[in-house]
């Protein structure tokens, strides 16, 4: 595992709101993700983990403090910055969010036309292999009624994993899936990154997937206040 941080976050503070109806959401948040990691973020609702997670993906604009991704400093960066950025990037939903009108391998090539002049034929292949890493190789041609809950997801993890990203940001992914589905879907996002370097950083309150992280945070109010290395393999 390389040892360098693909994530720096540093003093982040994140308020919503204005005026007296303004309200801290984050307060002086400190974390590193190493490559190839596999990083839980817990807390109860409310407790910041998904702004966390919209912050690092530059999915929202730093206010205050530090976020360094992959060595871009995020505090000040323009949208067109932030947008090269999000695009080496990969996302997971607790709702799969695939396009019922389009079959499985479809919904994976939309995973690499956010990447400008990939020929069609080189997106297809790359399609197909990712969805051959999550095991649906025989499903390529199905739509998504077809396929069962964690199918759908496997799809949804090939649609993230299909540009090689260096960070998967993951949202609730298992919430909705019974516990085999989601230890298949948590160990296979394990397996890419001990195979590929991919740092995952997972937000959940499904306390049947703590055994599989290296790490886990916890957040309260804003703030971060448990850091819990464990021994996961």
């Amino acid at each position: 595992m390389d040892s360098d941080p693909i994530v720096e976050v540093r003093g982040l503070n994140h308020w919503f709101g204005t005026g007296e109806a303004r309200k801290l959401a984050l307060s002086n948040i400190n974390m590193t993700l190493t490559r190839g990691g596999f990083t839980v973020l817990m807390g109860p609702s409310g407790s910041g983990k998904t702004t966390v997670l919209t912050l690092v993906g530059c999915l929202r604009a730093v206010q205050e403090g530090s976020v360094r991704l992959m060595g871009h400093e995020l505090n000040g960066a323009s949208a067109k910055e932030l947008t090269a950025l999000r695009q080496r990037l990969g996302f997971i939903f607790q709702a799969h969010n695939l396009h019922e009108s389009l079959t499985a391998l479809q919904n994976v090539i939309m995973g690499v036309q956010v990447r400008p002049g990939l020929p069609d034929d080189l997106a297809r292949h790359a399609a197909a292999r990712a969805l051959g890493l999550v095991g649906l190789s025989d499903r390529l041609d199905y739509l998504p009624a077809k396929l069962s809950g964690g199918q759908k997801q496997r799809v949804a993890v090939a649609r993230a994993l299909v540009g090689n990203p260096a960070l998967v940001l993951a949202d609730e992914p298992t919430a909705a899936l019974d516990k085999d589905s989601a230890s298949d879907v948590v160990d296979l996002l394990k397996r890419l990154g001990a195979r590929r370097g991919t740092t995952t950083l997972l937000v959940t309150h499904d306390n049947r997937i703590l055994d599989r992280a290296d790490r886990i945070l916890t957040l309260e109010d804003g703030r971060l206040v448990s850091v819990k290395e464990t021994a996961a393999e």
